[in-house]
């Protein structure tokens, strides 16, 4: 294999001059002047490859200021004539246009954002996605018998207390306030959660004040210093009554495992509170978009220098990008190489019903002998209109471990899965012109908010780095 170099000069234009190999130049000269002759965007890089010979995997281009900087960087190739070193842009045209257009794989909040952000600041945007349509699992429409707005893939509410993403989303959409309560049938009874002074006083059979209350848990619970797993936070926290009512068999369901197989922090993103309040959330701004999320995202996707293209495989796309941002898998983009990371996915047992089913948004199943987790009845998400239907439309919800086909939901991060995962995190750091953003990308667990605020630093990260013609890393948050 030859090892070789191209350099642009000055003006930004490819200077085939300076090719080590001086037969193959000439053969690489004569398909380039063909392809920028015809303009044939997506088949330049194609011609090129045939004039070489060889097999290459993956084409990517980096953007890079003409002035400054090589057009085009060292194509490196290994043993077996895969390509590890990729080109670079921009590739300049006689007419001064250029070659450069970023891919964005995904088109929920991660990908809407950052394509959005890069497209207003005059870059070429394409967005993709594999389903037939946008907003990912926030995706939500109308159901066509009753009319009430579902949340298809499981309910979703927004909250935050990050000014910057509040101020955001309000620009695409108005947002309703709404108050996210959760009540739980647990041994026979119904309770408020997450746990306050009235589920501590009812379950208890106790008339307590709130130092009362906090001094009789802290009686239960057990002095462990450092909870290494879910169950030994639960016993310092809440102690073995509340915790085997409300969490143990609802985690088992949840997450297929024994709740000592969990990390600590799953619990503490809990609260526990010692007064009435019974706000599934404590941020400052919590709503729903009046209109649903889909049109929100779709909002946000509605920009110049933006194509959105549904139903729509990156790995079936053959044209060449500036960068990508990858908001799926990680292990799918590296094709399993070391395996499939765990998720847990959810199945939906839809059904109807005349007037109201349960009387509130979310009423969780704590009990193990119940093969459900939840019944959410999608009309209590939209308070301003809840009174004007008939009818009603629920789902009672089943989790799994997630096969190949599922759709992924909640990463597992078990020992197994952060083994795995740090190996797909150094791959990652290695694979040139690809970063990696969001729930999938990053194998973790995010709320709406900080998928938003993580995607809106991410494209000032990337806006800056394509100014200083730096490179963009492979990670804005380090998984």
């Amino acid at each position: 294999m030859h090892d070789f170099a191209v350099v642009g000069d000055r003006r930004g234009r490819v200077d085939w001059g300076k090719i080590g190999v001086i037969d193959t130049a000439l053969r690489l000269n004569r398909q380039w002047q063909t392809a920028r002759l015809s303009r044939r965007n997506g088949q330049i890089w194609v011609d090129l490859i045939d004039a070489l010979g060889e097999k290459i995997l993956h084409l990517r281009q980096f953007a890079v200021p003409r002035p400054t900087r090589e057009l085009l960087r060292r194509i490196l190739t290994n043993c077996n004539g895969a390509a590890t070193g990729l080109p670079v842009g921009p590739l300049q045209f006689e007419d001064g246009s250029q070659l450069v257009r970023y891919c964005i794989v995904g088109a929920g909040f991660s990908g809407a954002v950052i394509g959005r952000a890069l497209a207003q600041a005059g870059h070429k945007v394409l967005v993709i996605d594999e389903r037939a349509h946008v907003a990912g699992n926030c995706f939500s429409k109308r159901d066509s018998e009753t009319g009430i707005m579902v949340h298809v893939f499981g309910p979703h509410i927004f909250h935050t207390s990050d000014e910057r993403v509040w101020a955001y989303v309000q620009k695409f959409g108005e947002m309703v306030p709404y108050q996210h309560r959760v009540q739980a049938v647990a041994a026979g009874a119904v309770y408020s959660l997450p746990i306050n002074l009235l589920t501590i006083n009812q379950f208890f059979g106790r008339v307590m004040s709130p130092g009362e209350a906090c001094d009789f848990i802290a009686s239960k619970s057990s002095p462990i210093e450092n909870p290494a797993n879910f169950e030994e936070q639960a016993l310092c926290m809440i102690g073995p009554e509340l915790y085997h009512t409300f969490f143990r068999g609802y985690t088992r369901k949840q997450w297929g495992l024994d709740p000592k197989q969990l990390p600590a922090s799953v619990l503490k993103r809990l609260p526990l509170r010692f007064n009435y309040d019974d706000s599934y959330f404590a941020h400052r701004y919590q709503a729903m978009p009046r209109q649903g999320y889909t049109e929100l995202v779709a909002a946000i996707l509605d920009a110049p220098n933006l194509e959105l293209r549904l139903s729509t495989r990156f790995e079936d796309l053959d044209e060449p990008f500036a960068h990508v941002v990858y908001s799926g898998p990680i292990d799918r983009f590296f094709h399993y190489e070391f395996g499939h990371l765990g998720y847990r996915t959810l199945d939906f047992e839809v059904f109807r019903a005349k007037g109201d089913y349960q009387g509130t948004a979310v009423l969780n199943y704590c009990d193990e002998s119940v093969p459900f987790t939840r019944v959410t009845e999608h009309k209590y998400f939209a308070s301003w209109e809840r009174d004007q239907f008939e009818g009603t439309i629920c789902y009672r919800e089943f989790s799994r471990q997630c096969e190949p086909k599922d759709i992924p939901y909640y990463p597992i991060r078990q020992t197994d899965e952060n083994a795995m995962l740090s190996k797909y995190v150094e791959r990652a750091l290695a694979t040139s012109g690809v970063s990696f953003v969001g729930r999938l990308g990053s194998y973790r667990y995010l709320d709406m908010d900080v998928t938003i605020s993580e995607a809106l630093a991410a494209a000032d990260v990337m806006l800056a780095q394509i100014r200083e013609g730096a490179k963009i890393p492979a990670f804005f948050v380090t998984p």
